[in-house]
């Protein structure tokens, strides 16, 4: 069995919020899918990898701005991890 590895970037804390940015990482080697490779994401939402059976093993620390930070740009906070096991080519 192999990991591959999929990383959305979503507008709010919650799932169901729209991707606004995404990475994928194959371990199984049967893809070449890096990040900006598409101009749309593998999903509209969080739950959507979800119901198409990536298992979510890691999201974002909310944490509140630091006061006077409020309207400051800097990295996409909402950041959720997404993992499917599949076996390998010469497993199957």
């Amino acid at each position: 069995m192999r990991q591959q590895v999929l990383v959305l970037y979503l507008a709010n804390s919650a799932l169901d919020a729209k991707v606004v940015g995404w990475a994928r990482y194959d371990g199984t080697g049967t893809t070449d899918h890096t990040t900006g490779d598409s101009d749309d994401p593998p999903y509209e939402t969080g739950l959507e990898a979800l119901l198409d059976g990536w298992r979510l093993f890691q999201a974002a620390q909310l944490l509140p701005p630091y006061p006077g930070h409020e309207y400051d740009t800097s990295y996409l906070k909402h950041e959720f991890f997404f993992e499917k096991l599949q076996p390998t080519p010469e497993a199957a």
